[in-house]
Order: C-alpha cells, then sequence, then structure tokens
C-alpha cells in the first residue's frame, strides 16, 4: 500500500498533535541518507538479492494480474489477466465504463488489494516479496478531497505528509511553495482546509500528494471540482512535474479533454481487460469512424434517402434550407459520396473532414458484445447525441 496507508493515518486529532508535538521539525534526523532535496533514499530490505538498476527506465511493471471476487456460485473476475509497462517520467491515462476493473487494478499495484495471479513491479522492486521499499517512493490520491485532515491548515497538510513520507519539509520548502502558487493556494496556506471550496479542497489534495517527493504517483479524477481554469493549470503543474522531476504519473479520470491534453499515453479497460494501449495520436489513428461533414441547401429527403442506402449517415441536422450531414467514410470512399451528390445536383456549400476523437473510440471499443458486435447506445442519427469532429481540432 502507499506511504500515507502505511503511516496510520488514524485521526485528524493524531494529525495536529503530530504537529505540536513539533514532529515535523525533526522529521530530518530520524531518516539515514537523506537526498539533497531532502527525500530518504529507499531502505534497503531486500534479503540478500541484488536491487535493480536504480537508472531503470520502467517506473511499473504489471505481469498477468487477475483478481476475482465471490465464490463458486457467483464468482466475479474484475482484473483478468492484465500485463503493461510503464517509463518513468510519463503521464499514463488510464479509461474505463463502470466496472470496467480499474479500481480493482489500481487498489492490486498499490497493495491494497491481494491479487490472485501476477506480479507488480516498482522501479524494479517485487511488491510482494519486498513491499516496503518497492511502495518507499509512491503514493496516491484516490478518493477526491478525503485524503487530506481538514482540521489542519494548508501549510500542515504539506508538512505533514511530507513528514510521514520521510521528508524533512524545510528541505522541501522551496518546493511546496512553488507547488502553492502552481496550483493557486498561496493566499490560503494558513486557512484551514473545512474552510475552502470544494475546487480548492482538491488542489490541497493534490499537493499533498506531490509534497513528499514521491516518483509515482496514481491520481484518481484529480480535475474533479476544478474549474476550467483551475484545471488547465493542474494539467500543466503534472507536465512540469513529469518533464522536470521524471515523475510517473497513473491518472484515471473520465474527462477525454485531461486524457487526450496531459497523457503521453492512454491504458482502456473492459471487462477486466486491456482492450487497447498506445499514445493518444496511435489511438485516434486506428479509429474506423473517420468521415466528411457536408453542408448544402440542396439536401431534400430524397437525396438523404438515397446517402442512407449507400452509405453509413451518422448525424443530420436539418436547416433551412437543405440540411448538415456527417457521413462515415473509408479512404476513397469520400469520392463515392460526392459523386453521388453531383449526380442529385447538390452543391456541397461547406465541406469538412472529420476524425474520430477519444470519446467515439473510447465507446467503440467497449460498448462491444462478446462477440464483437457494437452494444446498441441508442439512435446517433440525430446531431446533438455527438459533438462535431473537425481534424483541425
Amino acid at each position: 500500500m502507499t506511504r500515507r496507508d502505511r503511516n496510520a493515518r488514524s485521526t485528524s486529532d493524531a494529525a495536529e498533535s503530530t504537529l505540536e508535538g513539533n514532529a515535523v521539525e525533526g522529521a530530518s534526523g530520524s531518516t539515514p541518507a537523506d537526498t539533497a532535496d531532502g527525500r530518504p533514499t529507499p531502505p534497503d530490505t531486500s534479503d540478500g538479492n541484488d536491487v535493480s538498476d536504480p537508472g531503470t527506465e520502467i517506473a511499473v511493471a504489471v505481469e498477468g494480474l487477475r483478481k476475482q471476487f465471490g465464490d463458486d456460485d457467483g464468482t466475479v473476475t474484475a482484473v483478468d489477466g492484465v500485463s503493461f509497462d510503464i517509463e518513468r517520467g510519463s503521464i499514463v491515462g488510464l479509461l474505463g465504463p463502470n466496472g470496467a476493473g480499474k479500481t480493482t487494478l489500481i487498489k492490486s499495484i498499490l497493495g491494497m488489494v491481494l491479487p490472485d495471479e501476477g506480479r507488480v513491479e516498482l522501479a524494479g522492486v517485487d511488491a510482494r516479496e519486498r513491499p516496503r521499499e518497492a511502495y518507499a517512493q509512491v503514493d496516491a490520491m484516490l478518493e477526491g478531497a478525503r485524503n487530506d485532515y481538514w482540521r489542519l491548515t494548508v501549510r500542515e497538510n504539506l508538512r505533514y505528509f511530507a513528514t510521514i513520507s520521510g521528508v524533512d519539509p524545510d528541505a522541501v520548502a522551496d518546493q511546496h511553495q512553488r507547488l502553492l502558487e502552481q496550483l493557486e493556494l498561496a493566499d490560503k496556506v494558513d486557512e484551514a482546509v473545512r474552510d475552502l471550496s470544494r475546487g480548492m479542497k482538491q488542489k490541497v489534495s493534490l499537493a499533498s500528494v506531490l509534497a513528499g517527493g514521491a516518483e509515482v504517483v496514481f491520481l484518481d479524477e484529480p480535475t474533479l471540482g476544478l474549474d476550467v481554469e483551475s484545471g488547465q493549470v493542474l494539467q500543466r503543474e503534472l507536465r512540469r512535474l513529469a518533464t522536470e522531476r521524471g515523475i510517473t504519473v497513473i491518472l484515471s479520470s473520465h474527462d477525454m479533454d485531461v486524457i487526450e491534453t496531459v497523457c503521453d499515453r492512454v491504458l482502456i479497460m473492459s471487462d477486466g481487460r486491456i482492450v487497447a494501449d498506445d499514445s493518444v495520436d496511435e489511438l485516434l489513428r486506428s479509429g474506423d469512424m473517420a468521415g466528411v461533414q457536408i453542408v448544402s441547401s440542396d439536401f431534400d429527403g430524397q437525396v438523404l434517402d438515397a446517402l442512407t442506402e449507400h452509405f453509413e449517415v451518422t448525424a443530420v441536422e436539418r436547416l433551412s434550407p437543405g440540411a448538415r450531414v456527417e457521413v462515415a467514410t473509408d479512404g476513397d470512399e469520400v469520392y463515392d459520396v460526392m459523386n453521388l451528390l453531383r449526380e442529385h445536383d447538390v452543391t456541397a456549400e461547406r465541406l469538412l473532414s472529420l476524425e474520430p476523437d477519444l470519446e467515439d473510440l473510447f465507446l467503440d471499443l467497449t460498448t462491444r458484445s462478446p462477440a464483437g458486435d457494437r452494444v446498441p447506445t441508442g439512435d446517433r442519427s440525430e446531431t446533438g447525441d455527438r459533438d462535431t469532429r473537425r481534424a483541425d481540432r
């Protein structure tokens, strides 16, 4: 489990007592061989086996992870043979519909759930054989803004979580200040968290996770409750930390824009399995829903019927006169569409090339039946059921 889980965060009163007893100020004296930024060298808890090369590029390695719940009469396979590697310094998005197994997968990696099969390595250290060493530089925010002590101030929370992570808060005070400024919390440092807005509490939760100098962080819905500007600030800060400090981020979110903007790579889960694993650009290129949008005042019922008969018409918006029509095309099929329009004396007044977005691809991958067919999700033939997708987004 993560560092904060291992350090007995039992009550907020205990946290306040820790601060009042100046435990924070004395943290540096209790950790051996501190690094320059105050983070302790991970303890050598090995049993004689060689520790993996500290310069390894693989931060998280998962192999054959499997977890079932229930008994013989009603067994549910939440995670079904999942394997992947995550490189150090990357930001990886984890997507999946409710019930896909995301939470069980994350908790299995963090040691909060014991998998039935499989192996987890963090920085080359086996998490089951040497858990203390493996999780020494891992932290997580899994419950939104509920992982902080609301009676403490913003500054006290950061110092407290740095301390229980084995970090001297004085040694990282400048980093904390920059983090507070980047997340626009600098003017709230002496306010109790319970007095802050929901969005501010979310920011404090993120700051607390990052305050301890973890090398790998798991973030569940980190932009929940944030306004647009605050969400963009968070995205920039995550990218900065990954680039400048080499922090590895595993980010679970239902906000497709955040995933597209921030993540180097995306894992999509469905029914306990990884059904897609690639960069956002490659995933979008693999989509099969490209097409064209045509606007013409010449469209009438007869032309629309002809288009529907020969092609996959995905959206129709009636105009006065004419219509805006979207047609799914595959390669040179767009020329066949234009030939049909010419045959019906339709002049295209506006023509746009469309490409699939991440939401389209996500739905396509996660709404298939076991036989591979799409599960019906309602009539999408009318505009309004999905956003217009343009190649020059």
